[in-house]
C-alpha cells in the first residue's frame, strides 16, 4: 500500500470506518437534513490551546473526525487527560500533569498532521521544551514550518534541528515580540496567539489572519485570562500574562462541510438543509452559490441549499483569506461548475497546488484546463512562478462513472460529489482521508438518500 493509501486507512480506521473504498450509483439528488458540529479548523486549535491552562477546560460541539483523534492522542502523551463529558461531543482536558513525550511517542500519534507545530508555544511555557516529529498534511501546496520556527525563535525560543525532529527550548522564558507576516497565514497567526498570551510583555502581529475560526479562538483564550485586541488594519496586540485558566466553549460551526453539502445540494440537483449553519460566517459563500443558480433560505437552525431548477451561471472567483472566497470551498463547487451553461474560471490564490483533484474530473468527463497565469481576477503571489494555480472550467457536461483515488481531504469530497452527480457507477478509494474533516459523511450520505455500497 502507498503512503497516500496508508495514511487514508489510518485516518479511516480512527473514526472506525472499516473500510476505504465506495461505490456509487450516480444521478440520485441527495435530499434531507444533516447536522453540523464544530469546524475542524478551530476545534483541534481549542484543543492545544487547554495545555495553556491550569485548570480543566471544557469544549463542546467536537465532532468525531480523525483530525481529533490525532490532537488527542497527542495531548494524552503529553499528560493531558481527555476524557468524554455528559452531551455528545464534549470533551473535559485537564492538563494539571503535562509532560514532556518521547519523539516516538508524538511521532506515532501525529502521523501525517501538521498540528505538532502548534504545541511548541504552549509546551515552551509549561515545561520549558518542545519537540517535533517531521510534519506532513494534505497535499495541496508549500506548507513550510520554517516561519514557525522563525516567530518561536522571536519570541527567544532556541531551535535544536536533529534527524527525527526538532527540539526547541526556552532557558530564558519567551518575551513579547513584533511579527509582521508577509501573507496572512492562518498557521501562522494561531501559532503567535498561542505563544504569545503567556509571553512576558506585548505582542504585535500585523498582517494577521482574520478568519471566524481565529476570532473564535480569540474567544476562547480571552475566556482563559487572556487580553487581546484586534484591530481593523489586520494587527493583533497581546499583552502577555503569567497565568491561563481553563475555559468553556461551545465550537463554532464548521463552515467548510456546510458549504461542502451546499455544492452537493447544487451538482445533484438536490435540497440539502444543513442544520447548525449560520448566515454571517458564509456571507461571501452564500452570495456566490446564488450567482451561479443555486438558492437557499436561512433558518433559525440552520440553512437549506438547493438547486431551484434552469441552467446554472458560469461564474469568475478568486479565492482568498477571509472575508474573500475561502480556498476550501472552490473545490467542491467546480463539481457544481461543470454544469454550469459556460465559462466558469478559478483563480486559487492561497495553495498554489489545489487543482490536482481536476484530473479525476476530466476522467469522468469534465472539460477543465490548467493554467500557470492568474486568470479571472487580480494578480497573486502564484504568477510568473509556474504554479497551475487557475481553472477554466466550460459546460454544462455530463459526468459519467470512474474509478476514482482521493488525493486530499477537500479534493476527496469533491470527487464523492463528482461520482454523486455522475451517471453511472463510480468506484472511490481512500475515502478514509475524507473523515479527517467530514464527521459521520457515510452515515449524512445515507440520510440524503445517496445510493452506494462500501466496499472490502
Amino acid at each position: 500500500m502507498n503512503t497516500l493509501g496508508e495514511d487514508a486507512k489510518n485516518h479511516g480506521e480512527a473514526v472506525g470506518l472499516a473500510v476505504d473504498k465506495i461505490t456509487i450509483h450516480g444521478g440520485k439528488p441527495l435530499v434531507g437534513r444533516i447536522e453540523l458540529k464544530g469546524a475542524k479548523n478551530l476545534v483541534t486549535k481549542a484543543m492545544v490551546a487547554a495545555l495553556l491552562g491550569e485548570t480543566p477546560s471544557v469544549l463542546k460541539d467536537v465532532p468525531n473526525i480523525s483530525d481529533v483523534r490525532i490532537v488527542r492522542g497527542l495531548l494524552e502523551v503529553h499528560g493531558v487527560t481527555v476524557t468524554e463529558g455528559e452531551e455528545e461531543g464534549e470533551l473535559i482536558l485537564d492538563p494539571s500533569n503535562v509532560e514532556v513525550a518521547h519523539f516516538a511517542a508524538i511521532d506515532a500519534h501525529a502521523g501525517s498532521s501538521r498540528i505538532p507545530i502548534l504545541f511548541c508555544g504552549p509546551l515552551l511555557h509549561r515545561l520549558g521544551e518542545a519537540f517535533i516529529p517531521d510534519l506532513g498534511g494534505c497535499r495541496i501546496g508549500d506548507r513550510p514550518i520554517d516561519f514557525h520556527l522563525d516567530v518561536l525563535r522571536t519570541f527567544g525560543a532556541v531551535v535544536e534541528k536533529l534527524p527525527s525532529g526538532i527540539r526547541m527550548s526556552a532557558p530564558n522564558g519567551l518575551h513579547g515580540a513584533k511579527v509582521e507576516l508577509p501573507y496572512p497565514s492562518v498557521g501562522a497567526t494561531e501559532q503567535v496567539l498561542l505563544t504569545a498570551v503567556r509571553a512576558e510583555g506585548i505582542t504585535e502581529l500585523k498582517g494577521a489572519a482574520i478568519e471566524p475560526e481565529i476570532m473564535d479562538l480569540i474567544n476562547i483564550l480571552q475566556k482563559m485570562g487572556a487580553t487581546i485586541s484586534v484591530d481593523t488594519d489586520r494587527v493583533i496586540r497581546i499583552e502577555g500574562v503569567k497565568q491561563l485558566r481553563g475555559y468553556t466553549h461551545r465550537s463554532l460551526f464548521d463552515r467548510n462541510e456546510a458549504a461542502s453539502w451546499a455544492a452537493a445540494a447544487l451538482a445533484t440537483e438536490g435540497d440539502i438543509t444543513v442544520g447548525g449553519a449560520r448566515q454571517a460566517e458564509m456571507l461571501t459563500f452564500l452570495n456566490v452559490f446564488r450567482k451561479v443558480g443555486g438558492a437557499f433560505d436561512i433558518l433559525e437552525d440552520g440553512i437549506r441549499f438547493y438547486h431551484p431548477g434552469g441552467d446554472l451561471n458560469p461564474v469568475i472567483i478568486e479565492t482568498g483569506v477571509h472575508p474573500g472566497f475561502m480556498t476550501d470551498w472552490q473545490q467542491p463547487l467546480v463539481v457544481a461548475l461543470t454544469k454550469a451553461k459556460g465559462v466558469s474560471i478559478v483563480h486559487e490564490t492561497v495553495y498554489e497546488q489545489r487543482f490536482g483533484f481536476v484530473d479525476a474530473l476530466v476522467d469522468m468527463g469534465a472539460t477543465i484546463q490548467i493554467h500557470k497565469e492568474c486568470l479571472g481576477g487580480h494578480a497573486c503571489r502564484f504568477g510568473q512562478r509556474n504554479f497551475n494555480h487557475s481553472a477554466v472550467i466550460t459546460g454544462p457536461t455530463q459526468l459519467h462513472g470512474a474509478d476514482v483515488e482521493v488525493p486530499d481531504l477537500r479534493g476527496g469530497f469533491s470527487h464523492l460529489v463528482a461520482a454523486l452527480s455522475a451517471e453511472g457507477t463510480s468506484t472511490v478509494s481512500n475515502v478514509g482521508i475524507i473523515a479527517r474533516g467530514y464527521e459521520n459523511f457515510i452515515s449524512k450520505l445515507q440520510i440524503l438518500g445517496a445510493d452506494f455500497v462500501l466496499e472490502d
